[in-house]
C-alpha cells in the first residue's frame, strides 16, 4: 500500500532549484505557469479548474508563489502545495486577480498554452516585464523523474487489474449462460475496479479526470478509434477492445488490449497478428536518441508491409505524464529524439469499418538501453481469445 500518492517535498525543491537554473541559463528572470497539470507539475496542487485563474510564478530570486482564490486556500494548504500562497478574494472582483502578486521586472517566460486573454492580463498586471513564450516547462516534464516513475508503476498495476476485470465480467456471464455486458456496463465496472482498488490500498489519493476506466467497444464500433462505450451488447465473434487507464498520483497510464469473443476467423488472425507484431518492432525502435519520427515509421511500416496501410488511422503514440496525451508525439513530423526518462504509449492500430478495430498499448519507459513496459497483461493472440 501506498503511505501517500504525493511527491514528497523534496520532489519540488529539487525540481524548482533545477528550473531556476535553466531559467538564469535562457535569461529569463521568472516564469509564468497557468495550465493545470503545470501548476500541479510544479507545486503538487491540483485542482478543478474554471474561471478562476490559478497560476505560479516562480523567479529565479525569491520563493515560488501560487495565485489561486480564497476559496481555494485551505484546498492548496490541504495539499501541503509548495508555494508561497497568494489569495484574491473572488473573480471577476475590484482589482483584477494578476495584480495580487508582487509586481515583477524584467524578462517572464510563459508557455504557449496560455490563453491571449490571460497573456493580455498579465502583460496588464506587469507593466515592467518583457512576456517571453518558452517550452522549458514541456520539455522539463518529458523526462520524469524516480518519484514519479514509482507513480506510474502502481497505475500500471492497477491498469492491469482492470483488464483482467473486463475480461472476468464476460466470462462470468458465459459461464452464466446468461446476456453478455454491453460495452457502457463494462466500462462501469472496470472503472468500479480501478477506482476501488486506489481507494482501498492507497492512502491520499490524487483525484484528475479521469482517475480510472476508459473506452470499451465492440464488433464494428470498435472500427472507430476514439468510439465512446454505448449500450451496444456483446456477441459471439466480436472483436472487442478495452482502451483503459488510470492516474496515481496525477501520473497516467494506459493499457489497451484486444480481444476476441470466441475461435478467430482466419481474417482476424491476420488482423491482430498484424499489429501485434507492430507494436512488438515498434517496441524495439524505442532507443534513446532515435527521432520519436523513426520510431514511428518502424513500427507502422509492419502494417503497411502486411498489405493493411488503407486501415491504418493513427501513429505509433504519444507521450504521458500528468496528461494522458502530451509531447512528445511519435509520429510523423516530430524529430524529437527520445531519451531516458520519457514515458510514450507504443499502440498501434488497424480499423476495418463495418468489421472492427484492433490496438494493442504499452505505457513505455524509455531506458538506457531500450524500452520497456510498464502494463504486463498478455499480448499473444491465445492469450487474448476468450473461448465461448
Amino acid at each position: 500500500m501506498l503511505d501517500t500518492q504525493r511527491l514528497p517535498t523534496t520532489f519540488y525543491t529539487a525540481l524548482q532549484d533545477d528550473l531556476r537554473g535553466e531559467l538564469t541559463r535562457l535569461g529569463l528572470d521568472a516564469i509564468l505557469a497557468d495550465d493545470p497539470s503545470d501548476v500541479a507539475y510544479l507545486t503538487g496542487f491540483f485542482h478543478h479548474p474554471g474561471e478562476r485563474p490559478v497560476a505560479v510564478l516562480l523567479p529565479v530570486n525569491g520563493s515560488t508563489r501560487l495565485l489561486l482564490p480564497e476559496l481555494e486556500r485551505e484546498h492548496a494548504e490541504a495539499q501541503h502545495t509548495m508555494a508561497e500562497l497568494v489569495a484574491y478574494p473572488e473573480f471577476p472582483g475590484l482589482h483584477p486577480p494578476f495584480t495580487y502578486l508582487d509586481r515583477v521586472a524584467g524578462r517572464i517566460g510563459y508557455a504557449g498554452s496560455m490563453s491571449v486573454d490571460r497573456l493580455a492580463e498579465v502583460t496588464t498586471a506587469f507593466p515592467g516585464a518583457t512576456l517571453v513564450r518558452t517550452d522549458l516547462l514541456t520539455r522539463t516534464r518529458l523526462r520524469k523523474r524516480p518519484e514519479e516513475i514509482a507513480l506510474h508503476t502502481e497505475a500500471a498495476r492497477i491498469t492491469d487489474l482492470m483488464l483482467a476485470a473486463g475480461r472476468t465480467l464476460i466470462e462470468d456471464a458465459l459461464a452464466a449462460g446468461g446476456d453478455l455486458p454491453s460495452e457502457a456496463e463494462l466500462a462501469g465496472h472496470i472503472t468500479g475496479v480501478g477506482t476501488h482498488t486506489m481507494y482501498a490500498e492507497h492512502a491520499d489519493v490524487v483525484v484528475v479526470s479521469p482517475l480510472a476506466g476508459g473506452l470499451v467497444y465492440a464488433g464494428p464500433n470498435s472500427a472507430r478509434p476514439h468510439a465512446l462505450p454505448s449500450g451496444y451488447r456483446l456477441r459471439p465473434g466480436d472483436v472487442f477492445m478495452l482502451s483503459l487507464g488510470c492516474a496515481v498520483g496525477g501520473r497516467f497510464v494506459e493499457g489497451e488490449r484486444t480481444f476476441i469473443l470466441g475461435e478467430p476467423t482466419a481474417e482476424q488472425r491476420r488482423y491482430y497478428e498484424a499489429v501485434r507484431q507492430a507494436q512488438q518492432i515498434g517496441g524495439e525502435a524505442l532507443r534513446p536518441g532515435v527521432p520519436c519520427a523513426q520510431a514511428n515509421k518502424e513500427c507502422l511500416d509492419v502494417i503497411r508491409t502486411a498489405g493493411l496501410a488503407e486501415f491504418l488511422r493513427h501513429r505509433q503514440g504519444h507521450g504521458i505524464g500528468l496528461g494522458m496525451h502530451e509531447p512528445p508525439w511519435l509520429s510523423d513530423g516530430d524529430d524529437t529524439p527520445l531519451a531516458v526518462g520519457m514515458i510514450v504509449s507504443n499502440e498501434p492500430g488497424i480499423y476495418v469499418p463495418g468489421h472492427g478495430g484492433y490496438r494493442i498499448s504499452d505505457s513505455m519507459l524509455i531506458t538506457e538501453d531500450g524500452a520497456r513496459p510498464f502494463t504486463a497483461y498478455p499480448r499473444s493472440l491465445d492469450d487474448v481469445v476468450v473461448a465461448l
